[in-house]
């Protein structure tokens, strides 16, 4: 997996590599041995090929939404809004 990550840091170094096709980067990651799901992951521009290797799991939606919160209390129906009025001494 080390090696993995030196091939990816390498290639989002060198802007050339970063615009390769993908034909030409499975064939480079090949001969410089990279790992089978890093080549195929290039080759097939699906990054999810590299998550068994990274050992990632995919992500799971959070069971609370996450909506903002309303921390004033809204006036009842019946109450009047107060709404200041400029130059009014109240």
């Amino acid at each position: 997996m080390t090696d993995t990550i030196e091939l990816l840091e390498a290639i989002g170094r060198d802007a050339t590599l970063r615009h390769t096709p993908a034909g030409e980067m499975a064939q480079l990651l090949e001969r410089a041995q990279a790992s089978a799901a890093l080549v195929a992951a290039a080759a097939s521009g699906d990054s999810s090929k590299l998550a068994a290797e990274f050992g990632q799991f995919p992500n799971q939606s959070p069971q609370v939404s996450q909506m903002p919160a309303r921390e004033d209390e809204e006036p009842a129906e019946d109450e009047p809004l107060e709404v200041p009025v400029p130059g009014s001494k109240s």
